[in-house]
C-alpha cells in the first residue's frame, strides 16, 4: 500500500483545519439547518396551528412587502445605514486613538487596558437598555454647551454632525471599542521597533511616522476591525432592525415567514456594507 507524503504546506494546512474543525462540526449541525429552514420559510406564509406549523407558499411576496410595502423596514434600514455611516469610522478611529495612547511606557497602563476592556465584560442588552432609558449613554444637557453649539455653527455639516455624534453617544462608542482596542494593541506591539529608530534618524516627525510606518502596518487590522464592527452593531440585541423581525416573527398579521424574509433582506444588507467597506479599505492599502 502506497504512503501518502505530506509536504510541509500540506501539513500546515491539516493543522490548520484540525483547529476549525470543531467550529465547521458545529456550523454544518447547529447553524446550516436553521439558515436554510429560514429561507424556506421566507418564500411561505406560516401558520401555527394546535396540530402544528402549516405553509402555504407564497413565492416572493413577503420579500417585496419588505422592501415596497413595509414602512418601518424601510425607515429602518435607512436609519441603520445612516448610524453605520457614522458609527463605523468613529468607533474604529476612537479604538485606534486610544490603542495608541494606552501603548506608551506609562504608569498603570495594564490597569487602563482592563478598564477600556471592562465594557465588553459586562455587555448585555438589559444593560445597555437601562443605561439609555437613565440617558446615561450621553453627557447631560450638551445641547446647552456653549462648545456645542460653537461646533454646530462654526463646521462643515459633513465634519460637525460626527463630532456632535461622539459627545452626544461617547458611552456606546466606547462600548463597543473594546474589543477593537485590544486588537490594535496586538498589532501595535508587533510593529519592529528598529523601524521606527530608523525613521527618527532619518529625522521623520511623529506624525509622518504614524502616517508612513505605524498605520500601513495596521491596515489589515484596521480592516478586520471594520468587519469586527459592522457585524458587532447589526447584530447587537437592541439594533432596532432586530427587535422589528422580533416582534414580526410572534405577529398574528405577519408571522414566521414574513419575519425570515425580513431577515434574510437585512442580512443581504449586511453583506453588501462589508464588501463596500472591505473593498474601499483594500483599495486604499494598495
Amino acid at each position: 500500500m502506497a504512503r501518502i507524503r505530506l509536504t510541509n504546506k500540506r501539513r500546515k494546512a491539516l493543522i490548520g483545519l484540525t483547529f476549525v474543525s470543531p467550529w465547521i462540526v458545529g456550523f454544518l449541525i447547529f447553524t446550516m439547518y436553521p439558515m436554510l429552514h429560514s429561507m424556506f420559510l421566507s418564500f411561505h406564509r406560516v401558520k401555527i396551528t394546535p396540530t402544528g406549523i402549516k405553509t402555504t407558499y407564497v413565492g416572493f411576496e413577503n420579500y417585496k412587502y419588505a422592501i415596497f410595502s413595509d414602512p418601518a423596514f424601510v425607515e429602518k434600514v435607512l436609519k441603520y445605514l445612516q448610524e453605520m455611516a457614522l458609527n463605523v469610522p468613529i468607533i474604529v478611529v476612537f479604538s485606534l486613538i486610544i490603542a495608541l495612547l494606552i501603548n506608551q511606557k506609562i504608569k498603570f497602563r495594564g490597569l487602563f487596558r482592563t478598564i477600556f476592556f471592562l465594557p465588553v465584560i459586562i455587555t448585555s442588552g438589559p444593560v445597555i437598555n437601562e443605561l439609555l432609558n437613565q440617558g446615561a449613554t450621553s453627557i447631560p444637557n450638551i445641547e446647552q454647551y456653549g462648545l456645542f453649539t460653537m461646533i454646530e455653527n462654526s463646521l462643515n455639516p459633513v465634519i460637525a454632525e460626527p463630532i456632535m455624534y461622539l459627545f452626544k453617544q461617547i458611552i456606546m462608542v466606547l462600548w463597543f471599542s473594546g474589543v477593537q482596542i485590544l486588537i490594535f494593541l496586538a498589532g501595535l506591539q508587533k510593529v519592529d521597533q528598529s523601524i521606527y529608530e530608523a525613521a527618527r534618524i532619518d529625522g521623520a516627525s511623529s506624525w509622518e511616522i504614524f502616517w508612513k510606518v505605524t498605520l500601513p502596518d495596521l491596515m489589515p487590522l484596521v480592516i478586520v476591525n471594520v468587519i469586527y464592527t459592522i457585524v458587532y452593531v447589526s447584530t447587537f440585541a437592541l439594533n432596532e432592525i432586530i427587535i422589528l423581525i422580533k416582534n414580526n416573527m410572534f405577529s398574528t398579521i405577519t408571522g414566521f415567514g414574513y419575519a425570515t424574509a425580513v431577515a434574510w433582506v437585512y442580512f443581504i444588507i449586511i453583506m453588501l456594507m462589508l464588501a463596500i467597506w472591505t473593498g474601499l479599505l483594500s483599495m486604499k492599502k494598495r
